[in-house]
């Protein structure tokens, strides 16, 4: 008798995987698909074909060092991860950090030095935990400054803060998408048209963006 040979199917590993970070995690702007880690939440959560497990953690205002003082208890408090460590997590953290105070030339809200520290602290903290990607933050629109009637952004102060992000996630060997230069190289007219009144948060057609561009970076295309 003829027996057959069966081949097991290779199977894709579900990860559970948590975004932490500002509003760019939360997806402030996006009353339609509830910004792009919603999206990319509802992307994998086929019940035909489960697949990556994926907790949305922005909180809007943060800056680093207030993600760096959740991050341990964040984890340890979702769910199905109580008894293990997530395999995987998304950071986006920054703009906020950014902001100048009160005028144009005001004090920023926190200076680059300190920055670089409090990044450097949640980068170690975070890769402890396991592996980590960092998604950079998006280009303001300066016109529409200030936002709040008190916080100044501007495309010098977040090109010093990306690029400090950038240095520490590459010293790390984190991979890091620089969705600051991508966008701006899209134009001027391309930004504003993907930014919501505000001026600082992404509106629909931002987040849609964004998320095409996150599903197009190699790490994340790597998870299936």
């Amino acid at each position: 008798m003829n027996s057959l040979l069966l081949v097991p199917q290779q199977t894709r590993v579900a990860l559970r995987v948590i975004a932490l970070g500002d509003s760019l995690i939360y997806g402030f702007g996006d009353p339609v698909g509830g910004g792009w880690v919603e999206q990319l939440r509802r992307r994998w959560m086929c019940p035909d074909n489960p697949s990556h497990a994926l907790y949305n953690l922005g909180i809007r205002g943060d800056g680093v060092a207030q993600v760096s003082q959740r991050l341990k208890q964040e984890v340890r408090q979702r769910g199905e991860l109580r008894n293990r460590f997530p395999d995987l997590i998304i950071l986006s953290v920054g703009v906020n950090d950014s902001a100048r105070l009160g005028r144009l030339d005001g004090r920023l809200h926190t200076e680059v030095e300190q920055f670089q520290s409090q990044l450097a602290n949640l980068l170690d903290q975070a890769q402890q935990l396991c592996r980590v990607l960092f998604v950079g933050m998006v280009p303001v629109d300066e016109s529409k400054m200030p936002f709040l009637n008190c916080f100044y952004y501007n495309h010098a102060d977040q090109y010093d803060y990306k690029e400090a992000t950038k240095r520490a996630c590459a010293a790390r060997q984190i991979p890091y998408l620089d969705v600051f230069d991508l966008w701006l190289r899209r134009g001027e007219n391309w930004v504003r048209s993907h930014l919501s009144s505000d001026g600082l948060h992404p509106n629909d057609q931002g987040y849609q963006a964004l998320l095409q561009d996150v599903l197009n970076w190699e790490p994340i295309t790597q998870l299936g």
